[in-house]
């Protein structure tokens, strides 16, 4: 092993740690503190390690990266080395003065530092510094990377006034879904207490200032869920540390909040949390992406579209119109109905224009613009009439009528007065069971006397297959499952406000469960 022998590495008892070897496909640093050779680093060591400026991490999780091992030191100061040891859930950190690591194991000892919501275990190392390959570039670049966060100069004895500010500055990107006050507190308070949040509009981008109580906190909220997306492909958060180090709120509504000070008042003109999309927060129902790796999953489909019940402005969507632009439609088949029927489920429809010159394409105008991205993030590449659609935001602000005596052939249509809206209420149910397009189609306002048999025939009729059934207690609601998501939307297009007799028109959406 080119003259290097085992190290053996000072240990605390119930140690699991193993000898270690220097591999050359491992692309790690080798160690050595001068006195290990031969069998006898092959004894492990017992006893405590005296205070050294390494620092050896035990039971790592496994997806831990070098950034994520380096931050657990950057508070206390300089990091100069790291080595880590995927195989053993182990890595040795190297910090540029023995007071940094004294300090930084110490603290340690009273706020158990974890990685990934993993508990991790801390204690020196016999090793007095980590040897690096010149060619180890990687770890440099890593080291590099990081120490661009780390203050210069940093007061080892004040953790406090360390690296990191306990205050995060947030920017979400590609924001398709409202993203609340509410939604943050979720989903960073996984990573400690959430003392106070501020959320504003600033070059068109929705921002945050976030508080933790402490700035260990902070730091691995960052590194956990800079980059990270709140939903499938879009709503991606960018973290920063905030030059703040404690945030003034004066008013608890919704768009600031001090958790330390429920009595604060609301502020003139700005409402508190609207009681529905609080509700719907609550609600622990299925995520949108619940099955999605990569992305965060805190939230449901009914947060969102409570979200956007709640008229949340849309970042960089403020003067945006709610006119999507429909294309590559089946021409032969859509009708101006079709697509009142299919965007009607995520928003309330005002009007359609099928392209008189171009009739595989269509203008749709919704109440507003957050219903038009809730529309297009969901509708977007999903089959209608055989034909995959594609879904855009229009530069149109509003849908033109044909002038007065102008016939277009019933290509445009104005919806503004239907009674087939399913959001006109304010904080209506509808707006908790708003899902993406689904094989299993929810039933109701099913009358009495109508059948398992009669629903199953009625859906084949509609040109699909119905692999599952199933009625709810009271009968007037059922799901049942068409053999694709295309079929699925068939079905609802067609059958959708159809008169099941006795005036009493079947109500189908999307459903997120399956039979």
């Amino acid at each position: 092993m080119d003259g290097i022998g085992d190290v053996a590495v000072g240990v605390k008892r119930g140690s699991d740690e193993l000898s270690m070897y220097n591999s050359p496909n491992t692309g790690m640093s080798s160690i050595s503190d001068g006195t290990s050779n031969g069998s006898d680093s092959k004894k492990l060591r017992v006893e405590e390690a005296p205070p050294s400026r390494v620092i050896h991490i035990r039971k790592l999780p496994n997806e831990a990266s070098e950034t994520e091992v380096i931050a657990l030191g950057l508070p206390f100061g300089k990091v100069t080395n790291i080595l880590t040891l995927k195989g053993k859930n182990q890595a040795f950190l190297e910090m540029g003065t023995e007071e940094a690591a004294i300090t930084m194991v110490n603290y340690y000892n009273t706020v158990t530092p974890h990685v990934r919501n993993v508990p991790v275990f801390i204690q020196y190392s016999n090793h007095k510094e980590l040897k690096t390959d010149a060619g180890n570039q990687r770890t440099q670049a890593v080291l590099q990377a990081v120490s661009a966060v780390q203050s210069p100069g940093s007061d080892v004895q004040e953790i406090l006034a360390a690296a990191s500010s306990p205050v995060l500055r947030i920017i979400i990107d590609n924001m398709f879904y409202p993203v609340t006050l509410d939604v943050l507190q979720q989903i960073f308070s996984k990573f400690g207490t959430v003392m106070k949040i501020i959320t504003f509009t600033k070059n068109n981008q929705f921002q945050a200032l976030l508080q933790f109580s402490d700035p260990v906190n902070a730091q691995q909220a960052k590194l956990a869920l800079d980059g990270q997306n709140i939903y499938n492909s879009c709503c991606t958060l960018r973290i920063d540390f905030s030059k703040l180090v404690n945030l003034n709120v004066k008013y608890n509504n919704d768009k600031s909040r001090d958790y330390t000070r429920p009595e604060l008042p609301a502020g003139d003109g700005q409402p508190s949390i609207d009681p529905s999309v609080a509700a719907a927060f609550s609600k622990d129902s299925n995520s949108l992406l619940g099955k999605i790796p990569g992305a965060l999953n805190p939230l449901s489909a009914a947060a969102a579209a409570a979200a956007a019940a709640g008229r949340v402005a849309l970042a960089g969507q403020a003067g945006s119109s709610g006119v999507l632009l429909v294309s590559n439609l089946n021409e032969e088949m859509v009708t101006p109905q079709s697509l009142f029927t299919l965007f009607g489920v995520y928003g309330d429809v005002q009007r359609v224009k099928i392209l008189y010159n171009k009739k595989d394409s269509a203008l749709i105008q919704m109440s507003d613009s957050n219903q038009a991205q809730l529309a297009m993030s969901h509708l977007n590449g999903q089959k209608m009439y055989g034909k995959i659609i594609r879904v855009t935001l229009s530069k149109h602000q509003t849908v033109a009528l044909p002038r007065d005596g102008l016939d277009d052939q019933g290509l445009t249509k104005d919806y503004a007065n239907s009674p087939l809206h399913r959001f006109k209420k304010p904080g209506s149910k509808n707006f908790q069971n708003i899902f993406p397009p689904s094989a299993t189609l929810h039933l109701s306002n099913i009358p009495q006397d109508v059948t398992e048999e009669d629903l199953r025939l009625l859906f084949s009729n509609a040109g699909g297959t119905v692999k599952a059934f199933k009625f709810f207690q009271d009968r007037k609601m059922a799901l049942i499952q068409m053999s694709t998501v295309e079929e699925a939307i068939q079905a609802l297009i067609d059958l959708h406000n159809y008169n099941m007799g006795g005036n009493q028109h079947l109500r189908v959406s999307f459903s997120k469960s399956t039979i």
